[in-house]
């Protein structure tokens, strides 16, 4: 199973995963840990991340980036309207209503959802953790904003089904970096102990998240979070865009906003400009060569004059924290720690202005780029059964509060209840009761539109089917089960008709009092009956009776007077439960088939992206061949081939590279092979001469070796030395034999060789030197090492009365002394088996 966390940014992507030796971001083919969010299009391909990042400028209208933002809404939503202008490709409005981006690919025009845009995103980012893992990767943990609603969420985990992958769980950033911060941690409070309050800020590229969260042992308990989705670092680049707009629009004349390509090339470079500003306070220069027009632009700009214009996005910075505290009661003295992560939180004045605020400098024990994928990877890893983590739950919230409503035929019109308060725990489940004859539909929407990014508040309908009243006519009760699941994503999970069936064959107790007519009212024709599973208050009922929902709480004092009525007799009551189904009909949602027909495209993308990549390769083996040849023709090689030859190779690799430039631009891959191979017809013979003349000189030393070795041996055994002595004769004719002839074949090979021109082919090559070597080795070997036969030395007879042992004069101490000698050697013995220790 793997265990991969990944960092959907605005800006760049981060991948971690989780190993034997702990969670690792992994980096990409460019050794580069972030992967930017850029996808490009072409007539043959597209490309993902820095290769697509290279053509933002050069192919400008097919390159996308920034679409994170354009999940699940509307091409009539506000944002997307007023994203458009900035944008250098087209977004369009797609069959659904769905904001939608259209490019040329494969030399056609084609649309394309913001779901399959991030799927190809994805498909990089499982590639490199495929590349690392060395093996296929599946499960996944994506992060995503803490304000993405509904709508957004699924259409985030509809792009990872387009890449093939199973998102275990969509968690909230400043959640995985919360977890990122507390898991490591020895010193947190016992759960029965006050909690340790942190507050994780987050200013990115594009948005800012404040989150409040609580520490225990083992736990992490999310209190409050607050946001600004319309602040990040892109705007404070934006600043610096409009400054020198109409800087260089006065000083030399430039309408620059009207051309997106000089906009994108003084974004980049204001971009970099702002980096050197958070490290260095001086005047610091801004110079493009050839930026419009054939013009050279200069500027400058210091940290000071931007800190003033940025002053209305830095003044947005409080209001989120201060809104986070309110929300959690709490006060800053209960702060334990400020912790900054984001890449904009490196702009001194942001950091300035949340030290202000707390009265405590802030804390960056976090890596600010990667602790969202590293939180991910973890909270992978406590999914995944193949890794043992320390036990750490965690608990999210609903960042909006979640109403339903639905027509009431007790009043003939609409009633609604809040069914998920705003900060309400997540994930988490509540079974709301209803009495009903037929069919109904439950609509679910955001009750707080103003704190909503989003223009539709609408969460969907949930349309309950099969519901008939019971037999006698009645409502029937039918049991909805609502929940907000791990990805933060609201549904009306199940729906049951609970059957109510009456038998005479046994009586139970029944409570009867003047007041069980309301009680029967309350019970059997409230139409909400709400119960939330894990919060158990004595005595309270939910009603609504088709109007806005009330608490009754009934005294315990009415409770005793109940319990003193006499008790009367009534019908056992056997129930049972019928699964109800329920269709969602949510904005937005991608159908089953829609989503496979992506699936599909995507494969096919993929497919043709490879099949492009080869067909280069294809075509850079031959550039680099005709490259390496024609340097080491003049070089390496000369000696080896004559002069007509290699004029006439020199002449085809010069052929070779002009027709590569030509006709040879966009060919099939197999020409290319055919190309090669014609090539190497020719090239081949002169680099194996080469390669020969540089392995011979050693194949011949080594066989020259074997065979001094050998008449070593041989002389040693004629002059009767003692080694060899035991050897036979006859196998020692065998030996002279034949390393006299490997001598001689080697002598004769050598003259041979010296006589040959470098210019043809050898007379020997190093395979054969060393086949001879073998043979010789594989003959001789056996023989000269075979060992000497083993001589046992003759036994002594002892003679019968003689002791086996030292023999003392005194005889009186024979047996103490051996009895000494045979403690010793026994405590000897047992030093010797006692293991090596350290002494400290």
């Amino acid at each position: 199973m793997s265990v991969v966390g990944i960092d959907l940014g605005f800006q760049s992507c981060y991948v971690a995963v989780a190993r034997a030796g702990g969670i690792e971001t992994v980096a990409n083919e460019y050794s580069d840990r972030s992967t930017p969010s850029c996808i490009s299009f072409g007539p043959k391909n597209r490309s993902v991340g820095a290769a697509a990042k290279s053509q933002v400028i050069s192919n400008a209208k097919n390159t996308l980036q920034g679409f994170k933002r354009f999940h699940g809404r509307a091409y009539t939503d506000p944002f997307v309207q007023a994203e458009k202008p900035g944008l250098a490709y087209e977004v369009v409005e797609l069959p659904t209503g769905s904001a939608g981006i259209r490019v040329m690919y494969l030399e056609e025009e084609k649309n394309f959802t913001t779901e399959q845009v991030t799927g190809m995103l994805l498909t990089k980012l499982k590639e490199t953790a495929e590349s690392a893992l060395k093996k296929p990767v599946v499960d996944c943990v994506v992060a995503v904003p803490c304000f993405f609603t509904d709508a957004e969420r699924r259409s985030v985990m509809d792009a990872t089904q387009i890449a093939g992958l199973n998102c275990l769980r969509l968690i909230n950033e400043t959640t995985a970096v919360a977890l990122a911060y507390g898991i490591y941690k020895q010193d947190l409070p016992a759960p029965e102990e006050k909690p340790r309050i942190v507050v994780f800020v987050d200013l990115g590229h594009s948005a800012y998240q404040v989150s409040v969260c609580a520490f225990n042992k083992g736990k992490l308990k999310v209190l409050a979070t607050a946001f600004d989705p319309f602040v990040g670092g892109r705007k404070f680049d934006d600043v610096l865009v409009s400054y020198f707009c109409d800087e260089f629009g006065k000083k030399y004349k430039l309408d620059i906003k009207s051309k997106i390509r000089p906009l994108l090339r003084l974004a980049q470079e204001c971009e970099k400009l702002k980096k050197l500003m958070s490290a260095n306070a001086s005047e610091l220069p801004m110079n493009i060569e050839c930026f419009m027009n054939d013009i050279d632009v200069s500027g400058s700009m210091n940290r000071g004059h931007f800190e003033e214009m940025c002053e209305s996005l830095l003044s947005r910075v409080e209001p989120p924290l201060r809104s986070v505290l309110e929300q959690a009661k709490l006060k800053k003295e209960d702060i334990y720690a400020v912790e900054i992560v984001g890449g904009a939180t490196r702009i001194p004045a942001v950091k300035e202005r949340i030290n202000r605020f707390f009265g405590k400098e802030v804390s960056t024990t976090l890596n600010a780029d990667e602790a969202v994928a590293r939180g991910c990877a973890l909270q992978c890893a406590i999914l995944s059964p193949a890794f043992k983590v320390r036990e750490f739950s965690i608990t999210d919230l609903v960042p909006y509060p979640i109403s339903l409503k639905w027509n009431s035929p007790a009043e003939e019109g609409l009633s609604d209840c809040e069914v998920f308060p705003k900060n309400h725990a997540a994930p988490f489940s509540k079974v709301l009761t209803f009495y009903r004859k037929e069919p109904f539909t439950l609509d679910a929407y955001y009750s707080a539109p103003k704190e909503l990014p989003y223009p539709d508040p609408s969460l969907g309908q949930f349309h309950v089917q099969k519901v008939a009243p019971q037999a006698d006519g009645s409502s029937s009760k039918v049991k909805v089960k609502v929940r907000v699941n791990v990805h933060g994503i609201f549904s009306v999970s199940s729906a049951s008709l609970v059957e109510v069936h009456k038998t005479d064959d046994s009586e139970e107790p029944m409570e009867t009092d003047q007041t069980g007519k309301d009680e029967e009212v309350l019970l059997l024709f409230s139409s909400l009956q709400l119960v939330q599973l894990t919060v158990h208050v004595p005595y309270l009922h939910v009603t609504s009776v088709d109007r806005k929902c009330r608490l009754i709480q009934r005294s315990p004092n009415q409770k005793k007077a109940n319990q003193r009525k006499p008790k009367a007799k009534k019908p056992k009551v056997k129930t049972s439960t019928i699964d109800l189904p329920i269709d969602h009909y949510p904005p937005w949602q991608i159908g089953r088939d829609t989503l496979n027909l992506f699936i599909e495209n995507e494969g096919k993308m993929i497919m043709q992206d490879k099949l492009e990549k080869e067909r280069n390769d294809a075509k850079n083996a031959v550039e680099e061949y005709v490259y390496e040849m024609r340097d080491k023709l003049s070089g390496d090689y000369e000696k080896f081939v004559n002069e007509d030859d290699r004029n006439s190779f020199i002449l085809k690799l010069e052929d070779t590279e002009n027709w590569l430039y030509e006709d040879g631009e966009d060919q099939p891959k197999q020409v290319y092979i055919d190309k090669l191979t014609d090539l190497k017809n020719l090239g081949q013979p002169i680099k194996t001469r080469y390669q020969e003349f540089a392995d011979r000189p050693k194949a011949f030393d080594d066989l020259g070796k074997q065979i001094q070795l050998y008449m070593k041996i041989i002389n040693a055994f004629k002059n009767k030395e003692e080694a060899y002595d035991h050897l036979n004769a006859a196998d020692m004719e065998k030996v002279e034999k034949g390393t006299n002839e490997a001598m001689e074949w080697m002598n004769n090979k050598m003259n041979l060789q010296m006589k040959h021109n470098l210019t043809v082919d050898p007379v020997v090559k190093a395979k054969e030197i060393q086949a001879k070597t073998k043979e010789l080795t594989s003959t001789c070997n056996p023989i000269v090492s075979k060992p000497k036969p083993k001589v046992e030395p003759p036994k002594e007879e002892q003679p019968a009365g003689e002791q086996n042992g030292p023999v003392d004069s005194d005889a009186n101490s024979t047996g103490s002394q051996g009895a000494e000698q045979s403690a010793d050697t026994a405590a000897s013995d047992a030093e010797k088996k006692l293991p090596e220790m350290d002494i400290e």
